[in-house]
Order: structure tokens, then sequence, then C-alpha cells
């Protein structure tokens, strides 16, 4: 059962995934999507490498708050429009930090995927004393800004989402589901409604539908970042990345850790942007590595502003 913590009006819906008694580990997934498509079996694999995992849904995704509507557009539009958004970048870090606070956790290491990704870096620069390691994964750096975010995505592979269309049915959100998943796979794996299941039966037994909500997706998307640059990010950083993203060139992990001081940058063969069962026990091997020598660095000083 979720737990909830709570940003001023915003409550954030989080979950303990076990390996009570490890490192903290706190988990922040991507566009639209809630913590239910973290797979098990890499939690699994972290839990094993002696982790306490803890995932929680960002705001406008799974069981967290979701904003009221307003005309943002289609998520590509609302990245590069100029208008007010709904909410800030630095709120979504602020909510990681309420999760956080929620479970009396001073310290954690952040892993994100995707959008969460960008979330896990903004966290380590707005927030860097509550951060013991951070790890982004295929996303794209926070230094990016409007227009020059567009070189890192294959246009291609938008194009393809945009011409999603499924009913909204339980068998509807399984084919958008796999279809999704078929998309950000790298070009040679096969995916199967198998491969994500466990995903979609998780959100419909807490009435939860991933990817059905343009507007709040186009809500995240257009938030604005008004902090830090990754030149600031004073924790020991992990940059990962599947060499066969579809969605995100390799080029947007090698700027990051180009940027952030002493980042290390793992590519991972033949791996896209889904996280495939064949990445997990690399990507939960690369994360214990960076936290064991983490571990013993002292806290970092708070630069965050109101």
């Amino acid at each position: 059962m979720p737990r909830f913590a709570h940003n001023g009006g915003i409550q954030i819906a989080f979950e303990d995934l076990g390996g009570a008694g490890g490192d903290p580990l706190l988990l922040v997934m991507g566009l639209g999507t809630s913590r239910f498509w973290w797979p098990d079996g890499l939690v699994r694999e972290l839990v094993r490498r002696g982790f306490h995992v803890v995932a929680y849904d960002q705001r406008d995704a799974g069981q967290s708050t979701h904003l009221p509507d307003q005309r943002v557009g289609p998520p590509i539009k609302a990245l590069l429009r100029r208008s007010i958004p709904a909410y800030s970048a630095e709120d979504l870090t602020d909510d990681a930090v309420a999760v956080l606070d929620a479970l009396n956790w001073e310290r954690a290491h952040v892993f994100g995927h995707s959008m969460g990704g960008l979330v896990a870096q903004r966290i380590a620069i707005r927030h860097p004393q509550r951060v013991l390691s951070t790890t982004t994964s295929s996303a794209v750096p926070s230094d990016a800004k409007g227009l020059s975010v567009l070189r890192y995505l294959h246009l291609a592979s938008l194009a393809r989402f945009a011409r999603l269309h499924y009913p909204k049915t339980p068998e509807g959100d399984l084919a958008l589901a796999v279809a999704v998943a078929r998309i950000l796979a790298a070009p040679h794996q096969h995916l199967d409604e198998n491969d994500v299941r466990e995903f979609v039966d998780k959100e419909a037994t807490h009435h939860v539908a991933s990817f059905r909500d343009q507007k709040a997706q186009s809500r995240q998307i257009g938030v604005k970042w008004h902090g830090g640059s990754l030149a600031q990010i004073t924790t020991p950083t992990l940059v990962l990345h599947g060499e066969r993203d579809p969605l995100l060139r390799v080029t947007a992990a090698r700027d990051i850790a180009a940027a952030v001081p002493g980042a290390r940058l793992r590519t991972v063969p033949d791996v896209g942007h889904f996280l495939a069962r064949d990445a997990w026990a690399t990507y939960a091997n690369e994360l214990r590595a960076l936290a064991d020598p983490a571990d013993q660095q002292p806290p970092a000083v708070d630069l965050a502003r109101d």
C-alpha cells in the first residue's frame, strides 16, 4: 500500500519496495509514468546489493496529485513554449525531498530514469545535502533548454508515440503499454505483453493508467528550471545510457558526464530506453559501485533557495 508525503497542497504517493536496513535508495520514474514501471526484477537486484528501495509517483502521475487542466498543448509544444507552466522544476525536486522527510531519511542515493533522471540531476543541484549519490539514466542534460533539447531526441520515435491510439479498456491499456515499450526498446529486442503486464496489472489495481493523460505529461515536461547548472553537482554521479536507445541519443549522456565534475559515464551495448531484464544486473552493479565510496562522503552544503 502507498504512503503519502506532502509538499504544500501536493500529495506525493510513495512505496517501500524492500531492503529495510540497507542503504537508502530513492527511485524517480519518467514522464507520465507511475512508480509501477520500475521492474520488480530490477528492484530485486538492487535489494540483493544492499539497498533499501523506495519509489514514488511524481506529481501529475500515478497516485500523486494531478493538477487542474490548463491549456498547455501536446507535450512537445509544452516543452518549447514560453508560457507560464503549472509548476516549476524546483517543485519537482522539492516533492522528492518531501518523500525523504516522510521516510525520515536524512540523505539517500537517488536513481532517476528518463525524465526521472533529469529530476535526479536537479535534486542533486538544489538539495545536495540530501543526496548521497546521483544516478541519471537515459536522460537529457539539465543544462539543455528549449530547442536545444531537440538535438538529443530521435524525432522518429516521437512521431510513433503521436500515432498511438487505443481504447480506454483493460485490453486497450495493455496494448498501449506494449506499444510504448516496443518504441522504447532497443531495435533488436522482442517485447510482448508479458514484459509489461506486471506494470499494467499493478496500475489497474490502483486505478492508474500511465500515458493516458497527455495534459499531465505536458504539465510535467513544460516545467522551467531556474536553478544552477550541472557543474554545481558535488555528489558522486553515475550517468547510464543504453547505446541502442531509440528515444534519446547517447550524446545526452556524454554531455551530462562532461558537465558534472567527476561523473562516471557508463554506456551499455544493446540496451534501449526501456528498462529490460538484460540491463538489470549491470545497472544494479553500477549503483552499488557508486554507492560504496559515496556512503563515506560528508554532507554537502545546502544551496537550495525558496
